[in-house]
């Protein structure tokens, strides 16, 4: 089980569970084609924000297999959500995990989804005693794709024409990391 101190604090950043009346700014950023061209979802209306609200408020733990851990990124000198990270629970057996960032374009290029994606490694790794812990992007995110190498993962597949999203045939990448890895990293 996962149920991290909160709120994480890092140099520029505050990592908290998602609370109601963070709807405006996730719909500011989830209402967006650019944010969700990648993504498995098409941009919400303010309805379906809600709803998708609701279930990251759900879970401020993860308890069971399968659980996914949403937390809101804020920028710690105005309080303002830009973001949110996640880590699914995978596999107990296994201890594997995956992780993923979803960000505000108004907010890309500062290193600020690099800074949160390194806090949930942590809580993976540090936090849930993960083995393994994966990222996922679709084939012509770039941005992504290079994040996850910043981060010291290792590019392991990629799959051509695996699956459609939007109507399409994409690739998919995989990247991932070991625990020794991540331990070998922070020394």
């Amino acid at each position: 089980m996962l149920a991290p101190d909160y709120p994480i604090e890092t140099d520029r950043l505050t990592l908290r569970p998602f609370a109601e009346n963070d709807l405006d700014a996730l719909h500011a950023y989830q209402r967006l084609p650019e944010v969700t061209r990648y993504l498995y979802w098409d941009p919400r209306d303010r309805a379906s924000t809600a709803a998708s609200l609701r279930n990251r408020i759900a879970v401020p733990a993860l308890r069971n297999e399968g659980d996914i851990l949403v937390l809101a990124v804020l920028l710690q000198e105005t309080g303002e959500l830009i973001g949110e990270v996640n880590l699914r629970w995978l596999s107990v057996a296994n201890r594997q995990g995956e992780f993923g960032f979803v960000f505000n374009p108004a907010h890309h290029g500062h290193g600020y989804a690099r800074e949160a994606a390194v806090e949930m490694l942590r809580l993976g790794f540090d936090g849930l005693g993960l083995h393994r812990v994966i990222g996922r992007c679709d084939g012509r995110n770039t941005a992504s794709a290079n994040l996850m190498a910043k981060l010291g993962m290792r590019r392991e597949a990629h799959f051509v024409r695996n699956e459609i999203v939007k109507g399409e045939w994409t690739d998919e990448i995989v990247y991932a990391m070991l625990a020794d890895e991540w331990a070998a990293a922070r020394r």
